[in-house]
């Protein structure tokens, strides 16, 4: 009878153990999305905004003002990737586009998706930082050992506060743990010798 009990009891252990598992694999694999919401619904984190180009071309440039821009990237815990900005910082004037760009490697040995989540400190800058073209709109294929030099490209709302003189990017790198279809193993298989002949080059 006591058998009985210890083997129920190690049973209902084991499938706790299994549910905190596949619990903490879900919250992971949701944790891109979640972040997204919360930031749309609370402004926290300083998400960054969206603008169209033909948009950003209608604000007037501050010619007499200077803003730093500084570039972080942060890979996420247990990551097997390479990350980094084109350059640290970068000197701007509000309301005129500029153009860099981020490089990531996949370490690992199989096909990887990732995803950029961005951050803008201080905070109060985050709804004057617009970008018109920036990799973290979509999921990234990378296959084993691939690379790519990622664009990004925005522009400093003029009405940035007077008080606010250094503005910080920070891109903070998920593996999203999707398996990329055929089609996007395909066409990343493709691009790879283009993506790390160019990356050399730079």
């Amino acid at each position: 009878m006591s058998g009985e009990s210890a083997s129920g009891a190690n049973r209902r252990t084991l499938l706790k153990h299994l549910l905190i598992v596949a619990g903490m694999f879900g919250f992971g694999y949701l944790m891109v999305p979640i972040y997204d919401v919360l930031c749309d619904i609370t402004g926290l984190n300083g998400k960054t905004g969206v603008i169209s180009e033909s948009d950003s071309r209608q604000l007037q440039v501050d010619e007499q003002r200077e803003v730093v821009v500084e570039f972080v990237s942060v890979i996420n815990a247990g990551g097997q990737w390479e990350f980094r900005p084109a350059q640290a910082r970068m000197t701007v004037h509000p309301g005129k586009l500029y153009t860099t760009s981020y490089y990531a490697k996949n370490l690992s040995d199989s096909t990887v998706v990732g995803q950029a989540v961005p951050s803008v400190a201080p905070t109060v800058a985050s709804k004057y930082f617009n970008k018109t073209e920036c990799f973290c709109f979509s999921r990234q294929v990378f296959p084993a050992d691939g690379d790519k030099d990622m664009p990004l490209t925005f522009v400093i709302d003029p009405e940035l506060p007077r008080s606010v003189e250094t503005v910080t990017l920070s891109y903070t790198f998920f593996d999203t743990g999707e398996q990329p279809d055929e089609q996007q193993s395909r066409n990343s298989a493709a691009s790879a010798p283009l993506a790390a002949t160019d990356s050399g080059d730079g």
